[in-house]
């Protein structure tokens, strides 16, 4: 078709990141498209010549001794004039002049070339950037539509859904944002990449730009959990014996962190030194509430934690924050009760045991304390499990779980006694 391509697809591959083959594949098709078009009923071919840049349009006829169709075959004196070794029944490729072709034609076949280059364009946007799903990346305010923030990336653009933005967030036209892509779609007008001020992740990304010593791998970050736009929790720990995990995310004078909060219009953050031992993990995580005891579940995912009465609200923390913010970042289930409440709740359990067995103190707050903090789950108890908690030989640890079972059924006929009442 004689098009000076070479230059061309190498410019475009480059500037757009596009393998050259699917380049000439496109371009080849596109060509022969528009040579169907003006031949439609001859076998054509188009191919790509690397060594002129051109792409050729060939038409393949069939030799045979009588023709009977002009446009699909050639006689076989003819065809040796232009090739003296073939043989009927062979096909030979006749190149088409270009100029053949019409303008026309050629004009649909660079539309069809945009259009494939346009196509290729969006697949590598694409393929670029689902492979960077959790990385973090920086646009400019664009426009707002239906709520979402459409931000300029440069070769393409992004969305933050109104649902990953931040209450802090407000942003101005051309304004700088920082986020991070939770996914990328594939949509007909080209890949959507969605974007979030709100994920977990961008919190991490952020610190790893601030602080060089987790850049550098010698403070490692073990987790995250946010309340955007209040308050965050960021875990940490040192690889290096010599350097405070928490003071190298802090700064000088706040310097590190400071940075983090600007990036996030004020959002308070808790640095929180990480640590193996799940409940010293979940201790430091509560800071700087003070914390009287821990009472693990039965299932080890699950935590009680008591603390003193003035401390409560501290622990809880402004709507809970504190510990959602707790557990989101230890992975517990944390309940956190006064020492009153703890106490009220001891005193309801086993105070019935201790009208029956005259059960002292002592072993009623070991077995609490041991997780057993229902009727129920002493009803279900293993004698041999109680008789090595609480030191006892296994007759007595019999009594108690009979005892348990006693006042479960106590129980159970007094509420069925009062909802009787309640009907009547």
């Amino acid at each position: 078709m004689g098009f000076k391509l070479s230059f061309v697809l190498e410019q475009v591959s480059k500037e757009k990141n596009i393998d050259i083959e699917k380049l000439i594949q496109g371009i080849e098709e596109a060509v022969l498209t528009a040579a169907k078009k003006k031949y439609p009923d001859r076998e054509l071919e188009a191919q790509y010549n690397e060594e002129t840049g051109e792409v050729e349009v060939f038409e393949f006829i069939e030799v045979v001794e009588k023709v009977e169709n002009s446009y699909t075959q050639i006689s076989y004196e003819e065809a040796k004039e232009i090739d003296p070794e073939v043989q009927i029944g062979d096909y030979l490729g006749l190149k088409i002049d270009s100029e053949e072709l019409g303008r026309i034609a050629v004009q649909q076949a660079k539309n069809t070339i945009i259009n494939k280059i346009r196509e290729a364009e969006k697949e590598a946007i694409y393929n670029e950037y689902k492979n960077r799903i959790g990385e973090l990346v920086i646009g400019f305010y664009q426009r707002s539509e239906f709520g979402n923030i459409i931000v300029n990336l440069g070769k393409t653009e992004g969305v933050i859904p109104k649902v990953e933005q931040s209450p802090a967030d407000n942003f101005k036209q051309g304004e700088r944002i920082k986020s991070v892509i939770i996914d990328v779609k594939r949509e007909a007008k080209g890949p959507q990449i969605i974007l979030s001020r709100t994920h977990p992740n961008l919190l991490i990304r952020l610190f790893e730009m601030e602080v060089p010593e987790i850049y550098e791998k010698f403070v490692e970050i073990k987790g995250a959990a946010r309340d955007p736009g209040n308050r965050a929790k960021i875990a940490v720990t040192s690889k290096n014996v010599d350097i405070d995990c928490v003071g190298a995310c802090v700064g000088v004078r706040g310097s590190r962190v400071n940075g983090v909060v600007r990036e996030l219009n004020g959002e308070r953050i808790d640095i929180v030194r990480w640590d193996p031992d799940p409940i010293k993990y979940v201790i430091n995580a509560l800071s700087p509430a003070q914390i009287t005891k821990i009472l693990l579940g039965e299932d080890g995912r699950t935590m009680e934690i008591i603390v003193p009465n003035e401390n409560l609200s501290l622990a809880i923390g402004k709507r809970g924050q504190n510990v959602k913010l707790a557990a989101k970042l230890t992975g517990f289930r944390i309940d956190i009760k006064s020492e009153s409440q703890s106490d009220e709740d001891f005193e309801k359990v086993y105070k019935p045991l201790k009208d029956k067995l005259g059960m002292d103190f002592i072993t009623m707050r070991i077995l609490y304390d041991e997780g057993f903090r229902t009727i129920p789950s002493l009803v279900e108890a293993d004698p041999d499990d109680l008789a090595d908690i609480l030191g006892i030989d296994v007759d007595k640890a019999y009594e108690i779980v009979d005892a348990a079972k006693e006042v479960l059924e106590e129980t159970k006929a007094q509420e069925q006694t009062e909802e009787n009442n309640g009907e009547e």
